[in-house]
This record gives structure tokens, sequence and C-alpha cells, in this order.
């Protein structure tokens, strides 16, 4: 994302921005076609995008009863605007969570309120225009839906949820992301975000053993689809394309060595990233989700722990359940993934961990727990 000069509509899928100032003109990179064609969403602009982004609306609203709700009970009373880091970085009116809320509100008016149908911009309500539909481009995708404008209104409006509503339509008629739709093309096509193939990995495992040896003395173990192991260990994509070796992967088979526990990471889906959550899709965002926990049912593990990425576990501890679930193939007392946090918190509270304090700076510490 970088400052752009929006181009020609008809040309998005193949004409690369030009630089430019003005936070209006912040604009996307258009998704290949090669990676669109494994999402099943159109290469290219559809030629009735009006009649489909309002077709698609409507499945929205009537599927997702908290969008509709959403759509018609914001009072613009400004509690959200000074809580959205796009606003207050760019200073854009539009930015404001409500007023960004309020580009797919004005059509939502038009097309399914009688009050916008009788009175168009009297009653705020906006046909979907080439302009308009240029403003969704470009300021639905200024939102990283971190939900802080959601826990300071009044109301509850999720406008994360308006924004994913506003992405999926626009991925419906053949205008997507280049950034999200890649990395989700990349999993249909590959199997996971990164596309590492199994040789890769395993070999990055042997590699991450031997590093551990030298640098510890001490046989730690990194194993690949081990059936039968306790725990099936997910890590974040950055683990492994981030310096693995002093990271937080060398760090999981640590902890697991010294409780005792056993564990395995999966070929199959090697990492949770969930690029779902940014374009809106709640099908790919189950289909991404899908890959753990078929590979947990695979290796016949008892529980599932993960990484720390923000977005991963967000969509892991909030919608693995009602997408994925139920998790009854899961040990009882573990019924839904855990955060590595937690997990190595148990340990210490009940000295499965030994820890020497000596060997660390005398430093205070806290966790903020995101989600």
């Amino acid at each position: 994302m970088a400052d752009f000069e929006v181009p020609a509509i008809d040309d998005l899928v193949t004409t690369p921005p030009i630089k430019k100032g003005a936070s209006k003109d912040i604009h996307c990179f258009p998704a290949s076609k090669d990676h669109l064609k494994y999402l099943g969403m159109p290469e290219k602009r559809v030629d009735n995008w009006r009649e489909a982004a309002i077709d698609k609306l409507g499945d929205l609203i009537e599927k997702y009863k908290s969008l509709k709700l959403f759509m018609d009970i914001c009072v613009k009373c400004g509690a959200c605007t000074d809580k959205c880091h796009y606003y207050l970085g760019t200073g854009d009116p539009n930015n404001m969570p409500a007023a960004r809320q309020e580009l797919l509100r004005k059509v939502y008016r038009k097309e399914f309120t009688l009050g916008g149908k009788l009175f168009g911009k009297a009653a705020k309500a906006e046909s979907l225009t080439e302009e308009v539909l240029e403003e969704w481009q470009t300021y639905f995708y200024q939102c990283s839906q971190c939900r802080r404008c959601s826990v300071f209104c009044p109301f509850g409006i999720d406008t994360a949820e308006v924004t994913m509503a506003a992405r999926e339509i626009l991925d419906s008629i053949g205008i997507g992301q280049k950034y999200t739709l890649e990395i989700m093309g990349k999993v249909e096509e590959t199997g996971n975000n990164l596309g590492i193939p199994k040789p890769a990995l395993a070999g990055t495992l042997e590699f991450m053993e031997e590093d551990t040896k030298e640098e510890t003395g001490v046989d730690v173990k990194y194993p690949l689809d081990v059936e039968g192991a306790e725990v099936l260990m997910i890590a974040p994509s950055a683990d492994f394309f981030s310096e693995p070796h002093i990271n937080s992967l060398a760090g999981y088979a640590k902890v697991f060595h010294e409780a005792g526990i056993s564990f395995t990471f999966t070929s199959y889906a090697s990492e949770f990233a969930n690029f779902g959550l940014f374009s809106g899709n709640y099908e790919h965002m189950r289909k991404i989700a899908q890959r753990i926990l078929d590979a947990a049912r695979e290796l016949k593990v008892k529980r599932i722990v993960v990484g720390e990425c923000g977005h991963a576990w967000r969509v892991a501890y909030s919608f693995w359940n009602t997408l994925n679930g139920p998790f009854d193939f899961l040990d009882s007392r573990y019924p839904a993934p855990q955060h590595i946090c937690e997990f190595t918190h148990d340990l210490i509270k009940r000295g499965a961990l030994k820890l020497d304090k000596s060997a660390n700076d005398d430093l205070v510490v806290t966790y903020q727990d995101g989600r």
C-alpha cells in the first residue's frame, strides 16, 4: 500500500498505478489472474458489475443479520473517530470508521430501504456509480480490521465486519487486492502461504535440530508429520522465513522438549496465517483453516497449539469453532486452540518448566492479550 494515482477502473487488472500524494489517491495493486483463478473469482471486472455488486450486498445482509443491523443503527456520534490509526495518520475524513462505513451504507439505503428509494440523497442514499466504486476500492483497504473503533462504539458496531463485506463484494465483481488474494491463491495452489514444499520444510527442521544441538548440547527434536503426538504445533509464517534458528520456531521445540510433551509439525498445514480475514471472505477463511483441522485429525493429536501471529490467532480464537468446529476429536480438556503463551504459562505455573531467573536481567515485562 502506497501513494498512487488511481487508474481507470477498467484498467485496474493490468495498469500499474502512478505515484501521487493525497489519501484519496491511495490505491491497491490488483491481484493477478493466475491467482484469482485458484480462488474461483472473476479475473477482471465483470460487465454487469453494478447489478452483481448490489446482488452480493443483498446476499450478505440476508446471510449476516449483524451486518444489516450495522447498516441501520449508526448515529455518527464520532466516538470511533480518533480511535482509527488510518484517520489519525491521513487526516482524511473518509477514514473515520463511521464515514468509511457510510460509503457502503449509502448504497444500502438506496437499494434496500424505502426511504432511500423514495428520497435519494435527502435520505443520505446514493446509487452505486463508478465514483462510488472507486471510493470503495480506495477506502475499504485503508482499514487493518483491528476493531479498536468497535471497542469504543456505544452501539457495538463492528466496523471490521462492514469492511469485510465491502471487500467480499469487490472480490465478487473482479476487483481484488493483490496483497491478500495472491497469498490466498498460494494456499490453494501449494498448501501454504509461503509456497514451501515438504522437502524444504523437512530440511529446515533438520537444520534446526543440528543448530540447537550445536548451541545447547541437547538433542532437541523438530518432528514432522508424526502420528499420535500429543500436540500439533502450528507456527505463523514469519517463523519459517525470519531467521528460524533464533526466533520462536526454536523456542517451541525447546519448551516441548523440556516439558516432556510430544509434538509434531505438519507439512500439510505448516503455518496458520489466514488472509481470508483480510479479503473479507468467510468461505475462504474457513477453507484455509480447515487444512489445520484436517491435519490434526489425520495425525490423531490431542490438542492444537499455535504460535504468535496477531491476525492468525484472532481467526483461530474467534472463528475456528464456528467455521470449522466442533473440535470433538481433541482432548476434552483442550477443546480449542491454545496460544503458545497460554501453553507456556500453564507449564510454568505447574512447575513443568524450571527457569533460572539469575540468567536473565532484572526486567519487568508485561503481556498484552490482543484478542
